[in-house]
């Protein structure tokens, strides 16, 4: 298993926030972290690419991304992710920060729930401009000055370019959990399934924290994902169950109890209905994130 954890405190570019910003790679991280970064790991923090100009490809929960101008990669906490190998002729920034530098920002941001399933996002040329106006600032704040910049100044850009990302996600998408409230009832349901994964709550427990009907719940989920609660939770486990598999080797029991089943046979039978094939095989296989 890759652990994630520490790696940005390694990296970090302030003595009070976890907080960090590369343009273009220029400021290599340790080498030993650099290792880490490019193998198949699991995010234990935020962490953001974005596209000036050219294209490299990323590997996220089990999917290649290409990453081209003008876009951006969403890396969230509890993902497998493996960043580009090569970043030759592309102008880029990445970002990266902790759930303790999200608490001391003066707003939540409904994207980072991501309800809409979303890898990338698009922006257009003005705003685009403006995303990578507040990248280059962040960078500057953070590596130009002997001086540590202050960490209000730090956050209100922080602040902006989450807020950015907020608007473009929602634009993207064409729905906005504010304005509609099935969304955000389908978003707060995705976040108490990540709560409380590994407890496999009952539906009607998950609906009653909501204030909603076991029906109203199902209606909600049904509009947004295609599929019931109990499937989505059964989705959500069987990924987690590849993100585990990518970078441990476990035995099926293991994987199984730890996951909250209490049935490894039933598990087995579980992942190979929504994999086609069986944990074994899926180990044997090699599945490497890294692509290589």
């Amino acid at each position: 298993m890759k652990d994630t954890k520490g790696l940005l405190q390694e990296i970090r570019h302030h003595d009070t926030l976890v907080l960090t910003v590369n343009e273009n790679c220029t400021k290599p991280p340790p080498e030993r972290v650099l290792q880490t970064l490019l193998q198949p790991h699991k995010l234990s923090y935020y962490y953001f690419v974005f596209m000036d100009q050219g294209a490299a490809t990323y590997r996220t929960d089990l999917q290649n991304v290409i990453l081209s101008d003008s876009q951006l990669l969403m890396g969230l906490p509890n993902q497998v992710f493996a960043n580009s190998y090569s970043h030759a002729r592309t102008q880029h920034f990445k970002i990266g920060f902790d759930e303790t530098t999200l608490a001391l920002l003066p707003q939540s941001y409904s994207f980072l729930v991501n309800p809409n399933n979303l890898s990338t996002l698009t922006f257009d040329p003005v705003a685009k401009q403006r995303v990578k106006a507040i990248l280059a600032m962040l960078f500057q704040l953070l590596h130009a000055s002997e001086r540590r910049a202050d960490v209000p100044i730090l956050l209100a850009y922080l602040n902006a370019l989450l807020t950015e990302f907020n608007s473009a996600y929602f634009e993207q998408s064409q729905q906005e959990v504010r304005s509609n409230p099935r969304l955000a009832k389908y978003a707060a349901f995705k976040q108490v399934v990540e709560n409380y994964l590994t407890e496999q709550p009952e539906i009607h427990t998950i609906a009653e924290e909501l204030s909603l009907t076991p029906s109203g719940l199902y209606s909600v989920v049904k509009e947004f994902s295609g599929v019931s609660p109990k499937e989505w939770i059964t989705n959500r486990l069987i990924l987690e169950a590849q993100r585990k598999l990518q970078y441990s080797s476990v035995s099926v029991k293991e994987l199984a109890y730890e996951l909250g089943f209490n049935d490894p046979d039933y598990f087995s039978r579980v992942f190979k209905k929504k994999t086609g094939k069986s944990v074994r095989s899926y180990l044997t296989e090699g599945h490497d994130l890294s692509g290589r």
